[in-house]
């Protein structure tokens, strides 16, 4: 079987950590993604992981520009020769009630969180459709299902991400390549676990499982999705959310 080579965004963030394991585990060679400022952050994470058996190249980008994206999209395939697998997982919070919000704060998370998906998944696509195989994934939230309270920024990006799939998953569909998205609930993270306790108890308490997700069940949902056998899902959106939300 060909080893695949897989990118991942914010890939070296607590969710895309646990994606980046799952799919080297997987047998696939991967490409995690930060943010320039953070190189530091980045070859630390590099250093212990490759000490724990994970060889995980490590690539700058700027996902809210397009020429950083582009550059890096084509500097990964110059040395890999292709992406068959690329994962959409950086994201950020700049949470204010609509009232309070600037406009700083709304571009920033619709930059990273929404246009990232275009200037990163456009530069891919092309090869993937040359190939005749492909797997794009991207990362939304519950929450651009639902709306959440002080998040109209990161409501809409989450929920454009998935209209963002719907359409591409039509362009490439006949193509070999499939294209979906995961919209996870509330997870486990460091982030979220230096929370106070009891806004931690308050979001646990509208999760009917009674607990968050763990980065690995939603990095298990990537693989899955990213999986050779699995060509006729796309342009679907998995809720993986403990039963927090429930559609038809």
């Amino acid at each position: 079987m060909t080893k695949r080579v897989a990118l991942i965004t914010g890939g070296v963030g607590g969710i895309g950590t646990a994606i980046c394991k799952e799919l080297h585990d997987r047998g696939c060679t991967v490409i995690a993604c930060y943010f320039p400022p953070e190189q530091a952050v980045a070859e630390e994470w590099q250093r212990r992981h490759r000490a724990l058996g994970y060889e995980f190249t490590i690539v700058p980008v700027d996902v809210a520009d397009y020429e950083s994206a582009k550059t890096m999209v084509e500097s990964v395939e110059q040395l890999y020769q292709r992406i068959d697998i690329l994962v959409n997982a950086a994201g950020i919070t700049r949470d204010k009630t609509l009232k309070r919000m600037t406009p700083d704060q709304w571009h920033a998370v619709i930059n990273t969180n929404l246009d990232s998906a275009f200037n990163v998944t456009q530069p891919v696509v092309t090869g993937m459709i040359e190939r005749g195989f492909g797997r794009i994934i991207n990362i939304a939230s519950v929450n651009g299902q639902k709306g959440q309270f002080g998040q109209a920024n990161y409501s809409a990006a989450k929920a454009g991400l998935h209209g963002f799939t719907m359409a591409v998953a039509q362009e490439t569909a006949s193509r070999g390549v499939t294209v979906n998205t995961i919209s996870p609930g509330y997870v486990s993270t460091p982030m979220t676990e230096s929370m106070p306790r009891e806004i931690l108890e308050q979001i646990v308490a509208q999760v009917p499982m009674g607990r968050m997700a763990t980065p690995e069940e939603i990095a298990f949902t990537v693989s899955w999705l990213a999986d050779e056998r699995n060509a006729y899902t796309t342009g679907a959106n998995i809720p993986v959310n403990g039963g927090m939300f429930m559609s038809a």
